[in-house]
């Protein structure tokens, strides 16, 4: 039975997409939703990003800046189970994509992966390190339902 569903985010089409997806699977069967934005933390070190670029006009710590991205996405889904009357709850985590997403799937006890992909194919999702492909390869103990973007 799926009670559980867990819900990766970037802000892509392809991944509000599979949100949209996710939460009306989890209304049909009843199931909460727990969706998680990962900040890879390879993508910064100790960089700032200037007051004109952030929402808050100060200037930031890119991890900062990256929290309030996330936090957004986060909240679209959240809006999207509330109209639905779907359980939800938010999760940020930093690290590797792949790991950390995998991490809060055994953490939150999910039943379910529901993320979107872009639809490379294998060579170039292998080459170019697609987070769906290793999330689909890596994950072996949940099954992950992939919508294509």
């Amino acid at each position: 039975m799926i009670s559980k569903i867990l819900v990766p985010t970037d802000g892509s089409k392809a991944s509000r997409k599979a949100a949209a997806y996710a939460v009306d699977l989890a209304r049909q069967l009843g199931a909460a939703i727990v969706a998680v934005s990962v900040i890879d933390k390879r993508l910064f070190l100790g960089q700032t990003v200037p007051a004109s670029k952030t929402p808050k006009n100060m200037e930031e710590t890119v991890e900062d800046y990256l929290r309030d991205v996330a936090g957004g996405y986060l909240g679209e889904i959240q809006k999207l189970c509330t109209r639905r009357g779907v359980d939800v709850k938010a999760v940020t985590r930093m690290g590797y994509p792949v790991e950390e997403i995998l991490g809060e799937a055994r953490k939150s006890r999910a039943h379910l992966i529901v993320m979107g992909s872009r639809g490379r194919s294998a060579l170039s999702a292998t080459v170019l390190g697609s987070v769906s492909y290793g999330v689909l390869h890596n994950g072996k103990s949940i099954p992950v339902l992939i919508v294509r973007g």
